[in-house]
């Protein structure tokens, strides 16, 4: 019997399907042009998937109330914090896609996740519209102030004489640290013991009071602390030295050649928000992300504003999603 899902149409069903096709694709058009045109008329959510105070959630503060001018509504920050980010990560890509709820996304949620963890409920590409990058966060190879080197080198000839013997702290198991402390390990031919803590304050209070002996942190954590001697900067992980830090050189630059480590930002929205909307978030961004004075606090607090189109984002979560997988199967991390 042939399957009635492939079985001709009688002509006149043919035709009036086809018309209601027509009609009901042009309905499905006209209501996202309409629903454009007027947007944004109320208050954008912004979910921030990490908690309220930390390096995410101060850089998603101090750009968003600009954006928020530029759009002419609020723009309300709500922190889902969880599993790496993809709690509030989950949160967005099952909301309505009508440009009212959006992400911010990191290197985390978007690039590391997929292969950290065995059970991601989200697609990082598939399930989101790509809005904009925003910033490029470098970060710092840092010490306690009691660990006998002020290079690079001299850590890395430290710790091949005391081989287990330095431990590393991180803000948790295959967080931007935890990874830049492996291939930092395997890049140097080190052997440094590798301590996991829920976020990145406590491993940075614990390294502070020498009960780990150095972190690999990003600039926003690491900047403060480095300038108030609490403990000694190094070497920055980004290929070229950091703006933010120009006295400080390279891990590649000091004995480990082609380390480069950074973490990022970008706005995303639900799969299937309109591209006109899509649109006006990232021209909202991008003019926000100009302003001289934003640009400058940025780099002070250890990221570097790199806004781009739609595009230049999906490619980039691309691009990254390969990299980070590569540390990911080398260090053995996994979360499930």
């Amino acid at each position: 019997m042939a399957d009635a899902r492939f079985a001709a149409p009688r002509r006149g069903a043919g035709v009036a399907s086809r018309l209601l096709a027509i009609a009901l694709a042009a309905l499905g058009t006209l209501v996202p042009l309409s629903a454009s045109a007027d947007y944004p008329d109320r208050p954008v959510k912004l979910v921030v998937p990490f908690p309220a105070g930390g390096g995410a959630d101060n850089l998603a503060r101090m750009i968003m109330p600009r954006v928020s001018h530029v759009l002419g509504v609020p723009v309300v920050i709500e922190n889902r914090p969880g599993a790496g980010g993809n709690v509030g990560a989950e949160i967005v890509a099952r909301a309505a896609p009508d440009g009212y709820t959006l992400l911010y996304g990191t290197n985390g949620t978007h690039a590391i996740n997929e292969t950290l963890y065995g059970n991601l409920r989200f697609d990082p590409v598939a399930d989101f519209a790509p809005v904009s990058r925003m910033t490029l966060i470098g970060a710092m190879l840092i010490v306690n102030p009691e660990v006998p080197a002020t290079t690079v080198s001299e850590l890395v000839r430290y710790a091949r004489a005391h081989p287990g013997k330095l431990n590393f702290g991180s803000a948790g198991n295959g967080t931007t640290s935890h990874l830049a402390g492996e291939l930092f390990k395997t890049m140097a031919g080190i052997d440094i013991v590798h301590v996991p803590y829920r976020g990145g304050a406590a491993a940075a209070t614990d390294l502070m009071a020498g009960q780990v002996q150095m972190m690999i942190d990003v600039m926003p954590n690491a900047i403060p602390l480095a300038k108030g001697g609490r403990v000694r900067g190094l070497a920055v992980s980004t290929a070229r030295r950091f703006p933010g830090a120009p006295d400080l050189p390279t891990i590649a630059e000091s004995g480990v050649p082609g380390f480069d480590v950074s973490a990022w930002d970008g706005i995303f929205a639900p799969a299937g928000t309109p591209p006109a909307i899509v649109d006006k978030l990232n021209a909202a961004i991008r003019q926000a992300l100009d302003e001289a004075d934003l640009r400058e606090m940025l780099i002070a607090h250890g990221a570097i504003a790199v806004p781009g189109s739609p595009e230049d984002l999906a490619r980039h979560v691309v691009a990254e999603k390969a990299k980070w997988a590569k540390i990911i199967r080398a260090s053995g991390a996994r979360v499930d």
